[in-house]
């Protein structure tokens, strides 16, 4: 278990970081550091023996939170903005299907199991946002940002209005 990233070096949070309950003087579930921020690598350590933990100080607003590999990237590397982050529940905006079958209708509820950044666009090419998401009683899909819409919002666009039966 070799660290990626070493003492010094600028890095850049991929997802919202919220209080796990072991950062002190913030409720559990609160903000600590919004995604794309960055900051600088201090010390490292590890938890259960299996996983770096970074100590992170983000100097715009002055707080050192401890920060796992997969959640960093080096700040150098490109960035690109993302709608969605794991675990948020979204809905589709158009059927979803393969090989002309639909598998998952329009307004399907799923989860974000992954944040796919520089994933080829429309026009295939890359630096689109793209998800695996979870849909209850399918296969994960890779679904482009453009399909999706977060979960409370298809409710209140879609009622009243037919289905769209595209699909993505």
């Amino acid at each position: 278990m070799r660290p990626r990233f070493e003492h010094g070096m600028e890095v850049r949070v991929l997802r919202n970081l919220r209080n796990d309950g072991t950062y002190p003087g913030k409720p559990r579930g609160a903000l600590l550091v919004r995604r794309g921020s960055t900051g600088f690598v201090g010390d490292l350590g590890t938890f259960l023996q299996d996983q770096i933990i970074y100590s992170v100080h983000f100097l715009d607003i002055d707080r050192v939170v401890g920060c796992r590999e997969e959640e960093l990237q080096a700040a150098e590397e490109p960035w690109t903005p993302s709608r969605f982050e794991s675990r948020e529940r979204v809905a589709t905006r158009v059927a979803l299907g393969v090989g002309g079958r639909v598998l998952v209708q329009t307004g399907s509820v799923g989860e974000i199991a992954r944040v796919i950044r520089g994933a080829p666009g429309a026009d295939g090419s890359p630096g689109a946002v793209a998800y695996d998401v979870d849909f209850p009683g399918c296969d994960t899909l890779q679904v482009p940002e453009s399909a999706l819409t977060r979960a409370a919002d298809a409710d209140t666009r879609t009622r009243g209005h037919p289905a769209q039966e595209d699909v993505a």
